[in-house]
């Protein structure tokens, strides 16, 4: 006798309001509503696209809880298994175009093993639509509703990629670090670990940094000054604008703008902890 099948696992979200929760869902995330109770000022809601299915209800005087309320390093409320995140992500840039609505954590490969990106919907809860880095998708995947393939869906190995590195920076304070990071130089938290933190990763577009925590000093201050060592280059496109956005928010430097011999425009940042971080641009 084979073995009964599951072929899918549905969310249940507390809402505060479930027209608007399907508005967004639809609207900007394409999926579409396969029952809802009653038809108009619904309380209750089945929402669907492929194989994933959210159960979304409101109940008088009970606020949404998403885990990120239970502790900030518990971000995630859904993992929404997508073979392809990259297209995944491009149509749903160009339904964000109006700018009702973003992604809480771009397109990137994470640190532990997955590529996908972040949606945070209007009553906090986050999704990651993603998958495994190392994967290829051979067949389809089972979708909710029960109907599903006969043939069962299968991921093989793909030959290994070295698609990113993210450096790491020892600091004395991790919210103090990210604090910098984010407020004088623009990045975004992407995650951190640790009450107090201990270790955490912040980004800027394609460049991400992780911060972990050190009660002394990795290098002596002197040596790493005297000797310029560098914690981490990081290539920009353009490296005066982006100096001049720096100096404005009056960080320190351990090298202004210059161009070097070479062609290529940089300049080094020294961060709270004496970090140096070289910003290098392509020659003119």
């Amino acid at each position: 006798m084979p073995r009964p099948s599951t072929p899918a696992i549905s969310p249940f979200f507390i809402v505060t309001n479930v027209d608007k929760t399907i508005a967004f869902y639809r609207d900007q995330l394409g999926f579409e509503v396969t029952f809802q109770q009653p038809d108009q000022n619904p309380f209750f809601a089945i929402i669907l696209r492929d194989g994933a299915q959210i159960f979304l209800k409101s109940e008088k005087d009970i606020a949404p809880l998403p885990n990120s309320k239970r502790h900030p390093s518990l971000r995630w409320d859904a993992y929404v298994y997508a073979p392809d995140p990259d297209a995944l992500a491009l149509e749903f840039a160009d339904r964000f175009a109006d700018g009702s609505a973003a992604f809480s954590v771009p397109l990137k490969d994470t640190h532990d093993g997955l590529r996908g990106f972040e949606i945070r919907d209007p009553n906090g809860y986050v999704l990651f639509f993603g998958r495994p880095r190392n994967t290829a998708i051979t067949s389809n995947v089972p979708v909710a509703n029960g109907t599903h393939p006969n043939k069962a869906p299968s991921e093989t190995l793909s030959k290994p990629t070295l698609l990113a590195a993210e450096p790491q920076l020892f600091v004395t304070d991790v919210a103090a670090s990210s604090d910098f990071y984010t407020k004088k130089l623009g990045f975004t938290v992407a995650f951190t670990h640790g009450d107090p933190p201990f270790y955490a990763q912040v980004f800027r577009d394609g460049a991400s940094l992780n911060l972990r925590h050190l009660d002394q000093p990795a290098i002596s201050p002197d040596l790493q000054a005297r000797e310029h060592l560098l914690s981490a280059s990081i290539t920009v496109d353009d490296a005066e604008p982006l100096f001049l956005e720096f100096q404005t928010a009056r960080v320190s430097f351990h090298q202004t703008f210059k161009t070097e011999p070479w062609g290529a425009r940089t300049f080094i940042v020294r961060d709270p902890d004496g970090n140096l971080i070289l910003f290098a641009g392509r020659a003119r």
